[in-house]
């Protein structure tokens, strides 16, 4: 198949600027630099279309996608309470399905025939473009240079790129490997590499330690309607400029930090470090309305929809029918998830101090240990022996075989 024009997800960095003369020169193709603006900040996204541009680009497209990645992904995704792995909150993963789409979108416009990305053939994400890409465009080609170059360090990419006269700000050193967007930040490789070392102070770029934050707690009060957050404070907020909020707040007081040894879907373990500062204060504050809220079944379904749907946001399998129906079921549930939580914010911990809502099923009447009317604490007894009815004829059983 001849390649006349590809759509390039484009971020600046040393692997893609040299991606775009290595497809100019291996398939004589024109090439469309696509940047997704997902909230990694204007110092990531400053000057980057001139780069594009100098390393053979023949244009380029920034699509600004935050509100996009919050409304159809981030909440929505909040609702099923999904964690992958009993702590990582997802932030790649979930950002993969909306920039994977924009891309689609302007390869479909421009109309490009292939799409191309800079994963290496190591990681989760060539799953999560890829599977996306099947999903949207399958008429459309893949071309995954990581899996097809000579290329083996940053040295030789450096030299290539010193090679094709392109500029660039690279250096042979990279210690850390990082990807930021609105929810979260994270952090791979240099002292990372070994479980066995704890990770530095200059690993941490967003959140203060515990140690520096302030000895004072805040207190937060956040508002829900439907599983999804109104108000901060009493003050009405827009998604977007929420989490950048609780992002700003959070990280003051060292919240949201993670470091953990995670199962990647390709097959090996890999060690990475998360800060979601804003991300943390939300998922605590729906577990506290939760309790509240949501009896013993629904809330342990609730938790069943949210190992699966975790699974399916960390495999890249955004678009399918499962995400439909997960997501339907944790929606559904969240229809509850109406009310008011203050949170405590304290050197890294975040605390539930006080939550409200029309939808509550606690009942003072019913809990207190004070004499009451609505509970006949005779009726136990009944209760009891159902529901300890087949252990006491499996007993009778084990007697009489006796």
């Amino acid at each position: 198949m001849s390649i006349k024009k590809v759509v390039l997800a484009y971020s600046g960095g040393l692997d893609t600027s040299a991606i775009v003369p290595w497809l100019k020169d291996n398939y004589n193709c024109e090439v469309i630099a696509f940047v997704a603006n997902v909230g990694q900040g204007d110092e990531e996204l400053a000057g980057v279309e001139q780069k594009a541009i100098n390393s053979g680009a023949s244009s380029c497209h920034i699509v600004d996608l935050r509100e996009e990645f919050v409304k159809e992904v981030i909440f929505p995704t909040l609702k099923t309470g999904a964690v992958y792995e009993g702590q990582y909150l997802l932030g790649t993963s979930m950002a993969r399905p909306v920039i994977a789409r924009a891309q689609v979108n302007l390869a479909l416009e421009l109309g490009a025939d292939a799409l191309c990305h800079g994963c290496t053939g190591k990681g989760n994400d060539q799953v999560r473009f890829e599977g996306a890409f099947a999903a949207l465009a399958p008429q459309l080609k893949v071309i995954a240079p990581w899996r097809e170059w000579q290329f083996n360090s940053r040295q030789s990419l450096l030299d290539y790129l010193a090679e094709k006269k392109v500029p660039t700000t690279a250096s042979a050193t990279k210690i850390y490997s990082r990807d930021a967007n609105l929810w979260h930040i994270s952090h791979e490789g240099g002292e990372l590499e070994n479980p066995w070392c704890e990770p530095s102070e200059q690993v941490w770029m967003w959140t203060k330690s515990p140690e520096q934050a302030p000895d004072k707690a805040a207190y937060i009060e956040l508002s829900f309607a439907k599983g999804e957050l109104t108000m901060i404070n009493g003050q009405a907020v827009e998604p977007v400029a929420a989490i950048e909020l609780l992002n700003e707040i959070g990280s003051e007081h060292g919240i949201g930090r993670i470091d953990i040894v995670e199962n990647r879907l390709v097959g090996m373990k890999s060690r990475g470090c998360y800060e979601t500062p804003g991300g943390t204060i939300l998922m605590a504050a729906l577990k506290g309305l939760e309790a509240l809220v949501y009896d013993r079944s629904s809330l342990k379904y609730r938790e069943e929809v949210g190992l699966e749907f975790a699974q399916l946001v960390y495999d890249g399998r955004w678009f399918t029918p499962l995400k439909d129906a997960l997501l339907a079921a944790g929606t559904s549930l969240a229809e509850q998830l109406t009310g008011d939580v203050v949170i405590k914010l304290y050197k890294g911990n975040v605390t539930v101090a006080k939550r409200r809502s029309p939808n509550s099923l606690y009942s003072e009447a019913f809990a207190t240990f004070e004499a009451d009317k609505v509970y006949d604490q005779k009726d136990a007894a009944g209760f009891i022996r159902l529901y300890s009815l087949a252990s006491r004829i499996r007993a009778l059983h084990q007697q009489q075989k006796g």
